[in-house]
């Protein structure tokens, strides 16, 4: 498999990476998010399930240090890190260990990456407990910083997995009808988005009636839908792992009385938000900007916990990139970037009004918002 990024890109990265490392002195860094060691040598594989790491010197080679079966993988994938592999019967920790040795680190100030659905307990205690001279600080969120602003070639790939969104949202809300089966959506939404040119996304497509619409992280299950009913379709693809992530509600039949206006204030909403999205701006002023729009329908009690989150590099089980998830979130005073890119909602549900809601994958660009998934109608959807 070609790596996804340049070798340019790569080394930029690496000395960024480098620079944060020096302002926190840093002597060395653990990495083991594996949306981050795929940041710096643009290692793609499923074989993260096993603890993958990553030794990041100030100065020199860097050593990524996993299970030995992944040798050719690593070998044809990565060519700014010098691979050492454990065999099934050894521990990542052990070899982990041997390369801060032999990068002259043992003794040194080294940060790790505890903020790690991969990174267990117990192999970050037994680093630590057997580098007893080394000064261990929490490296956590030293990269992540770095991959919230994108690139020129990471927009772009956010873009074509924001066209295979769009693709896949379609066939399903088209594969809607009264007697149709949630894995007849799914089957559908997944085909045409694979065929668009997604790769596995960090989900799988969220699909739903609205009677489990609070169940957050539920999907398809063999519902049949009726008349009457409401499907909630949350969907991401990716290319490059880069996630683009969108949503739609459709009604079965029929909608509620009401239902117009819903998806009329949802639009708005939408529009708030994207208008709010500006260079220097605050997330916090883009959730003000959404809620102003509920509040006006008589909504101002009316709150959720955020109007939208970043997004970027994913592996399952996330679109977010690992287990962290950053909020347009009120009063947030995370400051925007261009580069920046959002999962944004405007989201009206269990309310006085009839439920209805939109999500867009959203770019903040030098001139404001640039909406990626504006295929899929946002207006009433009636199947």
């Amino acid at each position: 498999m070609e790596n996804a990024f340049p070798r340019a890109e790569l080394d930029a990265r690496l000395a960024a990476t480098r620079q944060r490392m020096a302002e926190a002195d840093l002597d060395g860094l653990v990495v083991s998010v594996p949306e981050n060691i795929y940041y710096l040598t643009g290692l793609d594989h499923w074989g993260y399930f096993a603890c993958h790491l990553l030794i990041v010197p100030r100065d020199g080679a860097m050593i990524l240090t996993c299970r030995a079966m992944e040798r050719i993988t690593v070998e044809n994938q990565v060519a700014n890190a010098r691979f050492m592999g454990h065999a099934d019967t050894e521990d990542v920790s052990d070899y982990a260990v041997r390369a801060l040795a032999e990068l002259g680190l043992s003794g040194g100030r080294i940060g790790m990456e505890m903020k790690s659905l991969f990174l267990t307990p117990r192999v970050a205690d037994a680093i630590r407990d057997r580098s007893p001279a080394a000064d261990w600080q929490d490296g956590s969120g030293l990269i992540d910083a770095l991959r919230i602003v994108k690139s020129p070639l990471e927009m772009d790939y956010t873009r074509r997995a924001a066209r295979a969104a769009d693709a896949g949202t379609m066939a399903a809300v088209e594969a809607v009808r009264a007697g149709a089966t949630d894995h007849e959506i799914s089957a559908e939404c997944h085909r045409a988005m694979i065929l668009a040119g997604s790769e596995y996304p960090g989900f799988g497509p969220f699909i739903r009636p609205t009677s489990r619409l609070g169940e957050e992280h539920t999907t398809w299950c063999g519902h049949t839908f009726r008349t009457g009913e409401a499907v909630f379709l949350e969907i991401a693809a990716a290319f490059r792992k880069y996630q683009a992530p969108m949503g739609r509600l459709v009604y079965v039949g029929n909608a509620p009385s009401g239902a117009e206006a819903s998806a009329e204030l949802a639009i708005k909403g939408m529009q708030a938000i994207c208008a709010a999205l500006k260079p220097g701006a605050k997330a916090g002023d883009v959730y003000a900007a959404w809620h102003a729009v509920a509040a006006s329908a008589g909504l101002g009690d009316y709150h959720r916990h955020h109007c939208g989150y970043l997004v970027s590099i994913g592996f399952p089980p996330s679109w977010t990139g690992g287990s962290m998830v950053t909020g347009l979130a009120p009063d947030s005073d995370l400051e925007l970037q261009t580069g920046m890119t959002f999962h944004a909602h405007s989201w009206f549900t269990g309310t006085d009004i009839a439920d209805y809601f939109i999500s867009n994958t959203v770019l903040l660009t030098e001139n404001g918002a640039e909406l990626l998934t504006g295929q899929t109608p946002e207006s009433l959807i009636i199947r």
